[in-house]
């Protein structure tokens, strides 16, 4: 019998006694040189058993990043700035309006595997969307949450969101995209996720005729959150580098990336 990805069992609860993940919203945009430093050097203090698991919730300004499986004709014209990262996937455009979650776990305190910590993140982002009255579904053959449109006609579906993530030393990198109100018209300038079939494209909740903030977003993923990863507490700042200047701009972890 052969496994789907629906089959995957999720959640990722700590053993009992584990000090709860540290929660952070940053209230303005941060430069991804930045997001990506501080990211980098809090994972490895995770490693080695000097800092709490973080789940850090920001906006970027607008930009694509380009995974390990990015393609260079999937980058139709480069309308901002392009980085290249470590995480899995493939191009994928961050900006304003769109919710993105960096999450820095230790999946040695909850369970060495990265196909559940996918489906996890997946259905985090599902139960989220549940609270506005919107159905996200994953699917077998692309990753990420999407909407189904039967208002496009046929068997249009839509992305609401992407995720990628890098697992160095069994702790997690880069996370999710959860598109709440972004201008879509930003994603043109790539194929995102490598998705070319005119069935699918990207949507977001305001698309949708949802009218929600931010704030609403963060608290819908903070209790869907706590369902299963377990406790989070919030911190108001982050020890090192959010909106400085990073003395580690370039750093990347040597691992290869998964997805």
């Amino acid at each position: 019998m052969v496994n789907t990805r629906n089959d995957l069992k999720v959640g990722l609860i700590p053993a009992p006694g584990a000090p709860p993940a540290e929660w952070h919203v940053s209230e303005k945009p941060v430069a991804y040189d930045v997001a990506l430093a501080e990211m980098t050097a809090r994972a490895e203090a995770v490693a080695r058993g000097e800092a709490a698991e973080l789940v850090w919730l920001l906006e970027h300004p607008p930009l694509y990043t380009a995974g390990t499986s990015a393609k260079p004709q999937e980058l139709i014209v480069a309308r901002f700035p392009v980085h290249a990262v470590g995480r899995g996937g493939q191009f994928t455009y961050h900006g304003p309006g769109q919710r993105v979650g960096y999450l820095m776990l230790d999946l040695k305190r909850r369970a060495p595997d990265v196909r559940r910590f996918v489906a996890t993140l997946e259905e985090w982002i599902i139960r989220t969307l549940a609270a506005f009255d919107v159905r996200g579904e994953r699917r077998e053959d692309r990753i990420g949450v999407w909407v189904r449109r039967p208002d496009k006609g046929g068997n249009a579906e839509d992305k609401i969101a992407a995720i990628g993530i890098r697992v160095s030393h069994w702790v997690t990198l880069h996370g999710f995209s959860l598109n709440v109100a972004p201008d879509l018209s930003h994603f043109s300038g790539i194929v995102p996720c490598g998705v070319a079939d005119a069935r699918y494209s990207v949507t977001s909740l305001a698309d949708l005729g949802r009218k929600v903030s931010m704030q609403e977003v963060d608290c819908a993923l903070q209790r869907e959150f706590e369902d299963l990863f377990g406790a989070a507490c919030s911190i108001q700042e982050l020890g090192s580098t959010e909106n400085k200047s990073p003395g580690r701009r370039n750093a990347k972890s040597a691992e290869p990336a998964s997805r």
